[in-house]
């Protein structure tokens, strides 16, 4: 049997605000809901010193935003676990994780949420220096560079956000540039912000190719090479940060059956529905257009709401259908569709003058879909004989009482 305290409705891989919006919604709407995540919850936002686009918050930092979002999922009975998920089996209708202290849970929906992780260029010694001059967060690390030169790789937003942030403690941040001059991918305001900034200095039309340092103890210079001449100099400094871009953390799904692509992001409809059925992905770890802690807390939220009504539809299956003593007639309707409705009173009429009457189950098309997708039904009205869940075969929908009855 079982171990309840093990068993959940709906688990949530990931505490970013992708993950604790999916667990408010999963709480409030009464959901077991277990979020398991490997560090400190808030994800990526909780390093994050400065947000000033969350609708309805003018500035905020991350860490409150995120503290904030954790109350309410608390508020909701969420159950919080620190820990790493190593594996999955969602080959079932209940889905297994299996995390790295050896703890097996289970339930009926999942959505992953694990967000994504820092893109490594693997240059010479980037990795051996990872620590000790190396970083790759701006919060969690400027402050060790207080009166020092500190050079930043990248010109997208994070770059330039968090290069500005580093301005704060260094002596000087010299930006390494792939562009030409005055070119940058970040926000304009950010641009703008960076490029009059006093302490702040840009190479243009180059990249870094290794991390010079005394032994693995700390850093003391860069290798830069300028892509237009191929010339390469070395520009002393104390430390640097890497901003090159993110990759999605799910090399933990590589062996799921889950879809991906070449990156490692999943691929979801407007469900948020992955290709298994009750898994869910959401944030930065899913393809997307945006990626701002406004869209995960929407993808958060719309895949806990597609979980709750996809696991109402499967207790109400198992409960009406495959724990049914009697053969059931399984019928797909619209209510807003005429054919529909008078074939469900139809068939109610056929069945009271059967000798041996089925258990009619009505699948409202507008709010349960999933059974639809489960038996390949592409029109309404549609009526399947089924035996514990088992088609037996498919019913021409007349509006005639004896030409339907003819079928049973």
């Amino acid at each position: 049997m079982e171990d309840a305290k093990q068993s959940y409705d709906l688990i949530v891989i990931g505490g970013g605000p992708a993950g604790l919006s999916a667990a408010i919604y999963g709480g409030r709407a009464k959901l077991r809901t277990l979020l398991i995540n490997k560090g400190a919850l808030g994800g990526m936002v909780d390093t994050t010193r400065e947000i000033v686009n969350y609708p309805g918050t003018i500035n905020v930092s991350g860490p409150d935003l995120m503290r904030d979002f954790i109350k309410h999922a608390e508020s909701f009975g969420v159950t919080f676990l620190k820990d790493e998920v190593v594996s999955t089996d969602f080959a079932h209708d209940r889905k297994k994780v299996t995390t790295k202290k050896k703890k097996e849970f289970s339930a009926k929906a999942v959505i992953i949420a694990a967000g994504n992780e820092p893109r490594l260029l693997n240059i010479p010694g980037e990795k051996e220096l990872q620590g000790s001059g190396v970083a790759y967060c701006a919060t969690c690390d400027a402050e060790f560079f207080e009166g020092e030169d500190v050079v930043v790789i990248g010109s997208g937003d994070q770059a330039i956000e968090e290069g500005m942030y580093i301005a704060k403690f260094a002596r000087k941040v010299t930006i390494i540039v792939l562009h030409d001059e005055g070119i940058l991918d970040c926000n304009k305001v950010s641009a703008e912000r960076a490029l009059s900034h006093e302490k702040m200095e840009f190479i243009w039309n180059s990249t870094i190719e290794e991390v010079l340092g005394v032994g693995e103890d700390s850093v003391e210079a860069v290798i830069i090479r300028n892509i237009k001449t191929g010339k390469s100099t070395e520009l002393a400094c104390q430390g640097v940060f890497f901003f090159v871009g993110m990759i999605p953390s799910t090399r933990f799904l590589q062996a799921s059956g889950l879809e991906m692509d070449s990156r490692g992001y999943i691929p979801v409809n407007e469900q948020m529905e992955t290709n298994l059925e009750g898994v869910y992905a959401v944030g930065d770890n899913r393809i997307k257009y945006l990626r701002q802690v406004v869209t995960a807390a929407s993808d958060g939220a719309t895949a806990a709401v597609a979980a709750e009504r996809y696991i109402e539809e499967q207790d109400d299956f198992h409960m009406n259908v495959l724990q049914s003593q009697k053969k059931v007639l399984l019928l797909f309707f619209d209510a807003f569709n005429q054919e529909s409705l008078e074939l469900s009173a139809l068939l109610e009429e056929v069945n009271l003058d059967l000798p041996e009457n089925y258990r009619i189950v009505k699948i409202d098309m507008a709010t349960k879909k999933n059974l639809a997708r489960k038996y390949q039904i592409e029109k309404v009205p549609s009526v399947l004989l089924l035996d514990k869940g088992l088609e037996i075969k498919r019913l021409d929908c007349y509006l005639d009482k004896d030409k339907l009855k003819s079928q049973l």
